[in-house]
């Protein structure tokens, strides 16, 4: 199924939750190095990345929502993708919930954010592995006909070669 969200042929919705994923995670790298080293400029990173990361993580949901509203109902994919989005909009949560209590001590990582975000990375490497199995298993989000000859997304063209080309293709084989 093709994603509805496009920018130049490709889905938005991927190009989108890097920013999140690794923002996020990096976060909690750096709490993990703030607490080993006692250096709470380790911690405020980490407060400013929790930020960034949550606005970039509603960013992503955007094209994500647009994408699974376009997804069969009463399929596995749909089931799978409503897991996967509600997931990381608790996710995103938490990691809010832990912006909002370290907003007075940001240069010191207390136990109580801290857990969050690990709760929160958790989470996300579920929710994520998640997407992988819409696109990579059930196929949400691929052209149609995606094969390894197909044109440039910006060409116009279809990624399904032409019908007289696969049969040649069947010949040679």
């Amino acid at each position: 199924m093709r994603s509805r969200a496009r920018l130049f042929g490709h889905p938005v919705h991927p190009m989108f939750i890097v920013f999140p994923l690794g923002l996020l995670a990096a976060s909690l790298i750096f709490d993990v190095i703030s607490l080993a080293s006692g250096n709470g400029d380790w911690s405020l990173a980490a407060f400013y990345m929790i930020a960034a990361g949550v606005v970039s993580g509603l960013v992503a949901a955007v094209p994500g929502l647009v994408d699974w509203l376009a997804i069969p109902k009463r399929t596995r994919a749909k089931s799978i993708g409503a897991i996967h989005g509600l997931g990381n909009v608790v996710v995103v949560a938490l990691f809010a919930m832990s912006w909002v209590m370290r907003y007075d001590s940001r240069a010191h990582t207390e136990s109580g954010p801290f857990v969050l975000s690990i709760i929160g990375v958790a989470l996300a490497l579920v929710t994520g592995w998640l997407g992988g199995e819409l696109v990579d298993r059930l196929g949400i989000g691929v052209d149609e006909g995606a094969n390894a000859n197909a044109p440039s997304s910006l060409s116009g063209r279809p990624a399904a070669p032409e019908t007289r080309v696969l049969r040649e293709q069947e010949t040679r084989v």
